[in-house]
């Protein structure tokens, strides 16, 4: 494993986009992903079950400066407001730190990275709100 301050995990107790999954089965996902990236994983950090919370997110990014990055569980795990996810991307990559997402096996490390996660949001996002037609 690559020797550095570490990567914080971060799961939940909400419902995703990706669906439900147990904390302690999130966990095994971030560590896998720490295991296959050669990242040296920490502890996780689990956010509140109430929608729209993201207190233990906002902690995780105040103190971005004393990890390498943070590891979420899913993208999907992000703010629903463009505004609000795009400023935790500054701060994280202001601080030299990145952002994974486990189950995605995605990171976020440049402006390119940026652009790419905002993509697979929206087309998530509109998918979401489309209701299927089915043709008999």
């Amino acid at each position: 494993m690559v020797m550095g301050k570490g990567y914080i995990g971060y799961n939940g107790a909400r419902h995703l986009a990706t669906g439900r999954a147990p904390q302690h089965i999130q966990n095994l996902v971030i560590r896998d992903y720490c295991r296959r990236h050669d990242l040296t994983f920490k502890l996780s950090a689990s956010e509140y079950a109430m929608p729209h919370c993201y207190m233990m997110l906002d902690k995780l990014v105040e103190e971005i400066g004393q990890h390498d990055g943070i590891v979420m569980y899913s993208m999907f795990m992000l703010p629903a407001r463009a505004t609000r996810r795009r400023a935790l991307y500054r701060r994280i990559l202001g601080a030299g730190a990145s952002l994974h997402a486990a189950v995605e096996d995605l990171a976020l490390a440049t402006d390119t990275d940026l652009t790419r996660w905002e993509d697979i949001l929206r087309v998530q996002a509109l998918v979401a709100n489309t209701t299927p037609v089915f043709e008999e």
